[in-house]
């Protein structure tokens, strides 16, 4: 699972950041904290920022050569009639945009660019720079716009491969950024109910009951996950942090010792051991 999915669920609550391959129990001292579930949710609620005003914005820091440049670019998208041309003008706003490093706006330009394209790979890959940028977000007017970009291109993409779970799991991540966490969760659940054995699709449901004290859903779910796949470590460490969130220590510290067990990465089993030591 992606670090950016767990940011978006916001899994600073019980200390649990899950990364690429396993993933660290606690976040480095020195790092900014990440923000709770519910703050983040209420952070996002609101209204998102135009991309007009974003622009404009963006406009008013860039040198005036650039910025002529740009403009000419703009013209030859709005001007432009055959497909081929505005595609390669939007990249070449994308291009522009990403070198000033306004990657808010270069994203949405390559966006732009990716639908007109209609390619799987072209969509998830404008979607990923969305939910780059989304980590480093502080304004949550601009994090909820780029989280409802990020959305429709992977809907896009979607549609074009109905199979790909891993895209159905980051779009239903993202809707935790856009208030309306009941979506978010109801696409994980059809991504379950269609294919119980999907790891990470399991995983962030019993992380998102984590999030609002449900303990036992989240024990429950992992429970029987784990039973039919005992060698998921990933599975194991948020069972054992479920059991931690209900006040049964011992058996997380169990869990945590058998987590330990299924990891090869000497480091990752080192930071378990702190994380045992700071929950005994």
């Amino acid at each position: 699972m992606q670090k950016s999915q767990i940011l978006l669920v916001g899994a600073a609550a019980t200390l649990l950041v899950v990364l690429v391959a396993f993933g660290r129990t606690v976040p480095h001292s020195d790092k900014k904290a990440m923000p709770t579930a519910d703050h983040m949710h209420d952070g996002q609620s609101g209204t998102p920022i135009a991309f007009d005003e974003l622009l404009a914005s963006a406009k008013q820091k860039i040198p005036a050569d650039k910025l002529v440049s740009i403009t000419a670019l703009e013209n030859k998208t709005v001007r432009g009639d055959v497909k081929t041309q505005q595609i390669d003008a939007y990249k070449q706003l994308y291009a522009s945009w990403d070198s000033l490093n306004q990657l808010p706006i270069a994203a949405y330009y390559l966006g732009e660019s990716a639908k007109l394209e209609n390619s799987e790979k072209s969509l998830t890959f404008a979607a990923n720079l969305f939910l780059e940028h989304l980590e480093h977000a502080e304004d949550p007017a601009i994090a909820k716009w780029e989280s409802e970009q990020a959305i429709g291109l992977l809907e896009k993409a979607i549609n074009l491969n109905p199979a790909n779970d891993s895209l159905k799991i980051k779009q239903a991540l993202l809707y935790m950024n856009t208030g309306e966490p009941m979506v978010g969760v109801q696409k994980l659940r059809d991504v379950v109910a269609a294919n119980p054995d999907n790891a990470d699709a399991q995983i962030t449901l019993a992380n998102l009951a984590i999030q609002s004290n449900q303990f036992d859903k989240a024990i429950e779910r992992m429970e029987a996950f784990t039973q039919k796949h005992p060698e998921e470590a990933k599975a194991v460490f948020v069972l054992a942090e479920a059991y931690r969130g209900k006040g049964d220590i011992k058996k997380a510290v169990e869990l945590l010792e058998h987590c330990k067990t299924l990891l090869q990465d000497p480091s990752l089993k080192a930071e378990i051991d702190t994380y045992i030591k700071s929950i005994k």
